[in-house]
């Protein structure tokens, strides 16, 4: 893990102290039996960190005794599949499919006991649709907490301290870091040429809110800027498969966040604004947070400028010359979206030997929400 992790990680994983609430089965242990448990989960996760490591140099096909053997893939429990009643179709090639080897997703509880990581994904847990099963938990379990939430949108932390081994999120001091999307070099011909852009800016949102900042940004620039706003809140709903395809015809997008936190670049940059060949006019981290993913030149970020006006001046007298420079990048990068689940949890995969062992987030809540 990077450094900033202030949050004091060590501690115990059996989840001592924790709610009932948050306990499949709880019970009360005596007092010597409690530090004996304590040890034995310090010299669990000693076990697991020799067998992470023994897994990890023991090349493939190859047995520690020398002998040609399988090496056994590792098996990745999702506790509750993310906003979903069920999880999908999960055959043992999944993670192959994403190009990972010896990685195997599952969602079936029964394998809790021999699982080697168990990922538990907040939303569940904040709605109670899930519940940790702290009593059945194996001695020096890998337990990953997964969220791609912001910290405004999230809530319950508190009671999840002394829990979870590794984060999964967008944040890039994350221990299993996947970002919404990112720039890889382009291969072979170049892109198709865009439409002809009809319109100036197109903006898709389902949750208007007042008192979030881009409303308040829109409501400043709608008077200076033509906006064509999509979305449930316009009563515009686009279909999966129209959104691209809409938001190509116009020169911008306003990429606006729905909170403003470090590292939280959503799919409304990624896919909505660069994929779809719009430049994104972005309201998020600053300016420096985005240039750390993508080029300097490749987005027009709404701090650089003094007010809404300014910044819609700046967009509808922008010349033909200056517009297509903002589209440069495209001759030499493309756009990878990270959108689907299984692809971030295969990930876990190839992080696994670098994880840390004997790691605890004794305070989740202070490092997500700093």
């Amino acid at each position: 893990m990077v450094e900033g992790l202030g949050v004091g990680r060590l501690g115990s994983q059996n989840g001592a102290g924790l709610p009932l609430s948050l306990q499949e089965s709880p019970s009360h242990l005596p007092l010597k039996a409690l530090v004996r448990r304590r040890l034995q989960v310090r010299w669990g996760l000693a076990g697991g960190a020799l067998l992470s490591a023994l897994w990890f140099l023991w090349p493939p096909g190859l047995g520690p005794t020398g002998t040609l053997e399988s090496r056994p893939p590792l098996t990745i429990l999702i506790w509750h599949w993310p906003f979903a009643k069920q999880p999908p179709d999960l055959p043992g090639d999944t993670c192959a499919q994403f190009g990972v080897a010896h990685c195997l997703l599952t969602s079936n509880r029964s394998l809790l006991a021999s699982s080697d990581v168990v990922v538990f994904h907040h939303r569940e847990l904040q709605t109670h649709r899930a519940r940790l099963p702290l009593e059945e938990r194996p001695q020096g379990q890998l337990w990953v907490w997964a969220s791609m939430e912001s910290p405004s949108h999230t809530r319950g932390l508190g009671r999840l301290s002394g829990v979870f081994n590794c984060v999964l999120s967008y944040r890039s001091d994350s221990d299993i870091f996947v970002p919404y999307g990112r720039l890889e070099p382009r291969v072979g011909p170049s892109p198709p040429p865009l439409p002809t852009k009809r319109g100036v800016a197109a903006w898709v949102v389902s949750n208007f809110q007042e008192r979030q900042r881009r409303a308040r940004l829109y409501r400043q620039l709608a008077p200076h800027l033509p906006v064509d706003v999509f979305g449930r809140a316009s009563r515009r709903p686009l279909c999966s498969d129209c959104l691209l395809p809409t938001v190509a015809r116009y020169r911008f997008y306003l990429a606006f966040e729905n909170s403003q936190h470090r590292d939280y670049i959503t799919e409304k940059f990624w896919r909505n604004a660069l994929a779809a060949g719009a430049v994104p006019v972005v309201l998020g981290p600053p300016r420096a947070n985005y240039e750390a993913f993508v080029p300097p030149g490749a987005f027009v970020h709404v701090d650089d400028f003094g007010s809404a006006r300014e910044l819609a001046a700046f967009l509808v007298r922008m010349n033909e010359s200056s517009y297509r420079s903002l589209l440069a990048w495209r001759g030499r990068l493309r756009v990878r979206l990270l959108d689907d689940w299984r692809e971030r949890f295969c990930a876990i995969c190839e992080r696994y030997p670098h994880l840390p062992r004997g790691q605890v987030y004794e305070d989740l809540e202070g490092w997500f929400q700093a």
